[in-house]
């Protein structure tokens, strides 16, 4: 195996994410260095070892650097993690681009589509800088349950065998496991479709709904997703793993969610902008719903929960409405899930 002693690391984005997965590589005695926009932000965390706006109340491991010059968090390193949403995603690869050597591993933790493109994460860095390899983050990852040593999974996806192993030796530990998958495209698909499911599944928990129906909309959007993916390319093996329902399981059931919360706001009766704004952070679930409702129809995919929030979010059905459209879909099979695309 290879020896890391002397690796250097950058993490770019200083939410949640990106702070969990800094600590752990700084925890697991690697060089690293966090990278985020603000000075204001950067001294706190220097400061008090906590990222109080992102993981309050968390330490902070004292080895990891904290750096607001991109040019100086990149110089040397060798493995490149971004963490931003998927809208600044574009923005910082072309920014960080001189900045990184031919050899340099980059990988994407984001888990949305970029809006006039409908490219994933991954496929913005290959095109914005084509000379390094790319792999994608996935999974059941809440980063305040990686904060507090929580036994968590993830999938490092790429079809670079020594790249997984890179991430594998980097971020592993007893209680965080790295597992590898070869199918990137599906993996990182996989985690923007389930932020819609998790809205969705928000709203059905404000609407007090039975454990009957919570499993309805789960296993119908595990269904959903993968037809959807498969006709995309995707194999659809790859939605029963960690990256696929383990990631849905997590984001809708648990409050620490921001997807999950953005649909619980809006069962309880609060506008988008009122929900968006209640949950503080980006939620990638409103944006990838309109994307993904626009494109499943010029497919012709059927997606009925999709296209139902879709109707919530942007044309002002009701939530009760919506909530019966789900429920009330053409029955046809079971939870028709796809295997292979339609020819």
């Amino acid at each position: 195996m290879t020896d890391y002693k002397n690796h250097r690391v950058a993490v770019l984005g200083g939410g949640s994410f990106g702070t969990a997965i800094a600590n752990m590589i700084a925890s697991n005695g690697y060089a690293v260095t966090l990278w985020l926009r603000s000075e204001v932000r950067a001294a706190s965390i220097r400061d008090s070892r906590e990222n109080s706006d992102y993981l309050p109340g968390y330490q902070l491991h004292s080895a990891m650097e904290v750096s607001t010059d991109l040019e100086q968090a990149l110089a040397g390193a060798q493995t490149v993690f971004f963490a931003v949403p998927s809208s600044s995603f574009r923005e910082l690869a072309k920014r960080a681009f001189p900045f990184l050597n031919k050899d340099c591993v980059l990988v994407s933790t984001a888990k949305g589509i970029e809006a006039h493109s409908f490219m994933l994460p991954s496929e913005i860095l290959e095109q914005e800088i084509p000379h390094c390899s790319v792999g994608v983050i996935s999974g059941p990852n809440l980063a305040r349950e990686i904060a507090q040593f929580e036994i968590t999974a993830t999938v490092i996806a790429s079809e670079n065998a020594e790249l997984c192993e890179r991430i594998q030796t980097l971020l592993g530990s007893q209680y965080f496991r790295v597992y590898a998958n070869h199918d990137r495209y599906g993996v990182e698909l996989a985690g923007a479709l389930k932020n819609i499911y998790a809205i969705v599944a928000g709203i059905a928990e404000a609407m007090d709904v039975g454990q009957n129906t919570k499993a309805v909309v789960l296993t119908r959007s595990l269904a959903e997703m993968s037809r959807f993916a498969v006709h995309l390319g995707a194999n659809p093996l790859t939605f029963l793993g960690l990256s696929g329902v383990g990631d849905l399981y997590v984001t809708c059931t648990s409050p620490l969610s921001r997807n999950f919360r953005v649909g619980l706001a809006l069962g309880q009766g609060k506008t988008l902008d009122q929900a968006v704004s209640q949950v503080g952070q980006v939620a990638e679930g409103v944006n990838t719903t309109k994307l993904v409702k626009e494109k499943a129809d010029d497919l012709g995919i059927y997606m009925p929960l999709a296209s139902a929030l879709y109707a919530t979010l942007f044309e002002q059905r009701s939530i009760l409405e919506s909530l019966q459209s789900m429920m009330l879909a053409e029955q046809n099979t079971d939870v028709e899930f796809m295997v292979k695309a339609n020819d």
